[in-house]
């Protein structure tokens, strides 16, 4: 990706900080203004009591006190000022930041995840938005006033002395070209970080999310060296970028130092010549100024190296989520009236290694349908490809005729929605879940409830029942039951059930699949490892699978008439 396209992804995430913000930016401008002001204000007082006390200032000495109790009672309106709109500008530019963040996230394709890290996400919406409100819209408002400090310090130098600025001036060049060699190492550190904690965050979520898998397998200490040497990476990181921090500082300090001390003995030795109208009030007010020049020099790398980092960071986050974003396409009806048609349709994870290869196979509208076969065969990738998981498959599938290629995928997810082994439940009210945070009327939330099976479950436990973090205050046929009545709200005709009962005694697992088969008037979709004959003698039709082919396909009864794959699946089930 090139410097120009890198700038137009990143162009909306920056206008999303400033966006409705630029008030409160103004005001803050206005308080450095103010604070700039009484910093200016201050030099000159310095400069003119200075030549009082000498002889050589103009103004009475009950002026420049007027002068400074002014200087006071701005310093205190740009307190004011501060106080009311700095926090607010901060709190609203990274809020903002982040829901437009997230919400270009929630416009990925369901496919999305199956290819990508989903730990740069969440160090992108916490470790890194935390670094950029750090680093970039932290020091925004202190650079702006050091910025107008130095402008008006430089017009006072010049007021005071034009020949002492050109001099100042080029002992400056000094401290600059540090800032300018040092900032790109810093802004190299700061994204070496980021890069650490990005890995850092995965390994934690992953040794969260398998922590029963790890204790089972007595791997504690395994993880433990893993998290050890991926956490050393990560303080090595951040040592490595203390270190240039401390460079840049040192360096840029002592190259003002010499700034400093080079216009002051150049000052001395003009005013003590008698030369360029030097006072002792000059020589003292430009070593106050220097001050003011110095700052942004010294402040630049770090800023600079800041601002580009934070900039990096965008970047990345902007490049992902430009990524598997959900494709437009044809809008179709929110209903199937003949049904899905698949024709000699193949798919490969891996090229050269096909997961399907030539499956035929017609869902009608309105029938129940059970895909069944060994771990492999190709099931749950069916149902993934008839959700639009991706659309890198060969052959034909067909919603009502349309190829799914064409179809929008935001308008085929208001016609079908799936049931999964994994359901996921939010850390909130069973009411929540089941709505998914959008409003209903009763009576629809009140049918999905009875038709799922949850109309017991709240009537012991209530429909505001905190769920746990992931459903730990569920059952796991409580969950599922949740997960079938989120579909039963949508009102969509198509329902997919992938392994749903797979984690499941067998008595819930036939209440949950049960519940399923009474849905009339949807098209029923079930992937089950579960050759349970009070189910399978229900459904419509069935399609064996082989090796990613449809080995046969039929209803319960022609298949174990047939005595073939099906019926010695079936058999070795029932030991």
């Amino acid at each position: 990706m090139d410097k120009k396209e890198r700038k137009a992804l990143r162009r909306p995430f920056m206008r999303a900080l400033f966006r409705k913000n630029k008030f409160n930016l103004a005001m803050t401008v206005v308080a450095s203004m103010c604070s700039a002001g009484v910093n200016l204000v201050i030099s000159w007082l310095i400069k003119e009591i200075a030549d009082l006390i000498s002889g050589d200032c103009p103004y009475t000495f009950d002026t420049l006190l007027y002068v400074a109790l002014g200087s006071i009672a701005l310093f205190g309106l740009g307190w004011a000022i501060d106080k009311a709109f700095l926090s607010e500008f901060r709190a609203k530019a990274m809020k903002q930041y982040r829901d437009y963040a997230f919400d270009k996230l929630m416009e990925k394709g369901i496919q999305a995840f199956s290819g990508e890290n989903t730990s740069l996400y969440i160090s992108a919406l916490s470790n890194d938005a935390n670094s950029i409100e750090q680093n970039f819209i932290g020091k925004l408002q202190n650079t702006i006033e050091v910025g107008l400090t130095f402008i008006g310090a430089l017009a006072l130098m010049i007021w005071c002395s034009p020949l002492l600025t050109l001099i100042a001036i080029g002992f400056s060049l000094l401290p600059l070209v540090v800032s300018l060699l040092l900032g790109n190492r810093a802004a190299a550190a700061e994204k070496d970080v980021s890069d650490k904690k990005e890995v850092y965050t995965g390994m934690l979520k992953d040794a969260l999310t398998g922590f029963a898998v790890i204790k089972s397998f007595k791997a504690e200490e395994s993880i433990s060296r893993v998290h050890a040497d991926i956490n050393k990476e990560v303080s090595y990181s951040a040592k490595t970028r203390t270190k240039v921090n401390v460079h840049v500082s040192y360096a840029s300090t002592i190259a003002g130092g010499v700034l400093q001390f080079g216009v002051f003995f150049v000052a001395a030795a003009l005013a003590l010549n008698g030369r360029g109208g030097i006072t002792a009030g000059t020589a003292i007010v430009f070593v106050q100024l220097l001050n003011y020049i110095l700052a942004p020099i010294q402040i630049f790398p770090t800023f600079y190296a800041g601002t580009k980092s934070s900039l990096g960071l965008i970047d990345k986050l902007a490049a992902a989520l430009h990524k598997n974003v959900t494709d437009e396409g044809e809008h179709i009806e929110k209903k199937l009236t003949e049904g899905i048609t698949v024709h000699d349709l193949g798919f490969s994870y891996v090229e050269d290694k096909p997961v399907l290869s030539g499956v035929d196979m017609h869902l009608k509208a309105g029938g129940c349908y059970a895909l069944v076969g060994g771990s492999g065969s190709g099931k749950s990738t069916i149902l993934n490809l008839l959700m639009a998981a991706s659309r890198d498959y060969t052959g034909e599938i067909r919603y009502d005729g349309k190829e799914l290629k064409t179809v929008s995928p935001a308008s085929l997810y208001d016609l079908v929605s799936i049931i999964q082994q994994n359901v996921f439940v939010f850390n909130s009210t069973i009411r929540d879940n089941i709505t998914m945070f959008s409003e209903f009327p009763e009576e629809e939330i009140d049918r999905a409830v009875r038709m799922s099976g949850l109309a017991e479950l709240i009537e012991e436990k209530g429909a505001d029942y905190l769920c746990g973090e992931n459903g730990s205050g569920l059952s796991g046929g409580e969950r599922q039951r949740i997960s079938i009545a989120r579909a039963l709200l949508r009102k969509t005709p198509v329902l997919f059930v992938d392994e749903a009962t797979a984690s499941l005694d067998a008595k819930t697992s036939f209440e949950v699949l049960d519940a399923i088969l009474k849905l009339d008037g949807y098209t029923r979709v079930i992937v089950t490892h579960d050759l349970d004959e009070n189910i399978l003698s229900r459904c419509s039709g069935l399609f064996a699978l082989k090796n990613g082919r449809v080995a046969e396909q039929g209803t319960f009864d022609e298949l174990m008439g047939q005595r073939g794959y099906f019926y010695s699946l079936f058999t070795v089930s029932q030991r």
